[in-house]
């Protein structure tokens, strides 16, 4: 079988997670602001702010960020779920875009035409691993006075032009098992600005500014020490794992670019693509339904998903009337294949046999 995702994890990890708990501080110590400290380094920002979870870190965000009931937030429809119940969570409205084709992440040249006076972010989502078009968004933020979030939650060590993700706006990322570094679970805020720092650390532990002197209302979404000692060593083999996903992709997509009615992953010269998923799409032209498609992965013995199978306005609970045709289209199509590092150039020719 060859799995669709793989959380990798050496006696290295396993050493330092001993290491904690010999120490008997399990919760938000030392390693946790050591992971806070590197992390932060990685991305090109001031401050990095450690919590239990990508959720946690969107809900935090918005929150550091004075998103309230009533706001409109900006997104894409073509995320996981987390992205717009944040939103909702924070109490604002989420205002969909259409996705590009060929990026699958929003369309900047349609924000625009969504702004009103209620609109007080955009949230961005480097969906796969594939930057957004920042250079755009930024200047549409500057220029309607509004707050950038992103969503890099599947985009670790993604690049637009000569920047990392997360250190745009207010960045998020998650550290779920089957991303492209892992604290067994958690995330992390990111942020060159003092007064979001501050609020989100005190919003990650029951608003507390000193030891029970609660200054607003908070949340649990701390940090254990133990995962943040997992993250210190994943995040010394992140650019490693990002470039085998990178080496992994384009020999994929070499393999594919010539079968009839399969689009393979499109990359922009201006950014770094690290391959959280590598997603095809199955046009009508190629011959077989996209269901048939996936009983010939399941029958080779190949691990596959679709990342994701409706947009997000088709929840009851989002609030959204209507439908946006590229990602209606997108939907429809896409399937992610096996990309992680530790895939052998066999287990990719086993993987694109299936289409050719």
């Amino acid at each position: 079988m060859i799995s669709l995702a793989r959380p990798l994890i050496s006696d290295e990890e396993k050493n330092e997670v001993k290491k904690v708990l010999d120490s008997g501080i399990l919760a938000q110590g030392e390693k946790v602001k050591n992971f806070e400290e590197d992390f932060a380094n990685y991305c090109g920002v001031k401050y990095g702010i450690a919590v239990n979870s990508g959720t946690a870190a969107l809900h935090l965000a918005l929150i550091a960020n004075k998103i309230s009931k009533g706001d409109e937030v900006i997104t894409t429809p073509f995320s996981f779920i987390a992205t717009v119940n944040t939103i909702k969570m924070a109490g604002a409205k989420p205002v969909f875009v259409d996705i590009n084709e060929d990026t699958f992440n929003i369309d900047e040249t349609k924000i625009e035409e969504v702004i009103t006076d209620k609109t007080k972010a955009i949230m961005p989502v480097h969906l796969y691993g594939n930057p957004c078009n920042m250079k755009e968004i930024m200047n549409l933020a500057n220029n309607y006075d509004l707050k950038v979030i992103e969503d890099a939650c599947q985009a670790h060590g993604a690049m637009y032009n000569d920047s990392k993700v997360g250190s745009f706006g207010t960045g998020t990322f998650s550290f779920y098992p089957t991303k492209n570094m892992t604290t067994g679970e958690g995330g992390i805020i990111t942020t060159n600005d003092p007064d979001i720092n501050e609020m989100c650390r005190k919003l990650r532990q029951h608003g507390m500014a000193q030891r029970y002197s609660y200054e607003c209302l908070g949340y649990n979404y701390r940090m254990t020490d133990i995962g943040a000692a997992i993250g210190v060593i994943q995040l010394k083999k992140l650019d490693f794992w990002n470039e085998k996903r990178i080496e992994n992709a384009n020999l994929l997509s070499s393999l594919l670019k010539d079968v009839n009615g399969i689009i393979t992953p499109k990359v922009d010269s201006s950014t770094k693509h690290v391959f959280h998923q590598y997603t095809i799409r199955v046009t009508n032209s190629f011959g077989k339904t996209r269901d048939e498609v996936i009983n010939l992965l399941n029958d080779a013995g190949i691990g596959n998903a679709i990342f994701y199978p409706r947009p997000l306005y088709y929840y009851s609970h989002v609030g959204f009337n209507g439908k946006l045709e590229v990602t209606e289209k997108v939907c429809n199509e896409v399937i992610s294949l096996p990309i992680h590092p530790n895939l052998s150039e066999d287990d990719l020719h086993r993987i694109a046999e299936v289409f050719i």
